[in-house]
């Protein structure tokens, strides 16, 4: 009896061991997989303090809340299901699916562009005169979570791409673990800064010179910084975009591109030895955004150029 005791302990012990070393297998894979959707996770940092602008400030942070569990409610309910469900009956999408999802991508980032150029409008704005405060946020919550679902959904895939040889069960716990840790971090950042000023302000008002420096600071950089994510954002979705493409057509064996741009890659990281893999990270980022500028600008030609020759 005692030796079953010490057997039965041991197989307990054995099983834990293993609980273990799968749970740090999932914790490194979650973060491999947060890492390769960086770009589509700055890029949805990025997007989304566009639509808090022009509420009240005490609407900011309720706003951010509705648009964040709608993201969380995209990936939970609607992405992480489909994702699995593909994993284990058609692997095959997953390759075209991410290059259409990185072709929109790059869609998105031309027509920024575009108006960056041209001088946007913002629908929202114009209806603010005929719809309620109410209603205002509402469009803005739908919209918002409209452009979440296919930033999500490359979240999702990309991160699926990364565990694809997983077992099914240890995908599923790693997509839940990037879907809430992103998710978090996404929105935990938006309301940093667009809460930015109001903290600026707050301390503008405080006695001792320096805080109210740092007050005015703050205020002054809201301006700069929201412009600059607005380029960071535009960037992120020409290099995710077209690096999708890029890993697509190398899956497909379609690898003068692919191959192009590694080849400049490793030669400038080879070059310089001592920032070798910041230099090959660099060039390849180049290569993506510069095919998806191209992708792209084929799109935005389709839909706007060609149509308007028919006026």
């Amino acid at each position: 009896m005692p030796s079953g005791l010490i057997a039965l302990l041991d197989d307990v012990a054995g099983i834990a061991k293993m609980a273990a070393t799968s749970l740090d297998d999932v914790a490194a894979a979650a973060g491999k997989a947060g890492t390769k959707a960086a770009g589509v996770v700055i890029d949805d940092a990025a997007v989304t303090p566009k639509y808090v602008m022009g509420l009240t400030p005490d609407r900011e942070l309720p706003i951010i809340w509705k648009i964040a569990k709608g993201s969380l409610r995209n990936k939970l309910l609607f992405l992480l299901p489909a994702a699995l469900l593909m994993s284990a009956f058609a692997p095959w999408l997953l390759p075209p699916l991410l290059m259409l999802g990185g072709a929109f991508l790059c869609f998105e980032a031309v027509e920024k562009l575009l108006e960056a150029v041209q001088g946007g409008h913002d629908v929202v704005e114009e209806a603010a005169q005929t719809l309620t405060s109410t209603e205002i946020e509402n469009q803005k919550v739908s919209s918002a979570i409209r452009t979440d679902f296919i930033l999500s959904g490359e979240i999702m895939a990309i991160s699926l791409g990364t565990v694809a040889g997983e077992p099914v069960w240890e995908q599923a716990i790693i997509l839940v673990v990037v879907a809430i840790l992103i998710t978090a971090g996404v929105y935990g950042v938006v309301g940093l800064i667009v809460k930015m000023d109001d903290i600026g302000l707050h301390l503008a008002k405080k006695d001792g010179a320096g805080t109210k420096l740092l007050g005015r600071g703050l205020v002054k950089a809201m301006p700069v910084l929201m412009a600059f994510l607005s380029v960071v954002g535009t960037a992120a979705m020409l290099w995710v975009g077209g690096g999708l493409i890029v890993h697509g057509l190398h899956e497909f064996h379609i690898d003068l591109i692919p191959g192009t741009i590694e080849h400049i890659a490793q030669g400038a990281a080879l070059a310089v030895p001592a920032i070798g893999g910041f230099l090959h990270w660099t060039v390849t980022a180049i290569g993506g955004a510069i095919v998806g500028l191209v992708v792209g600008g084929i799109i935005v030609g389709a839909l706007h150029l060609l149509p308007s020759k028919k006026h």
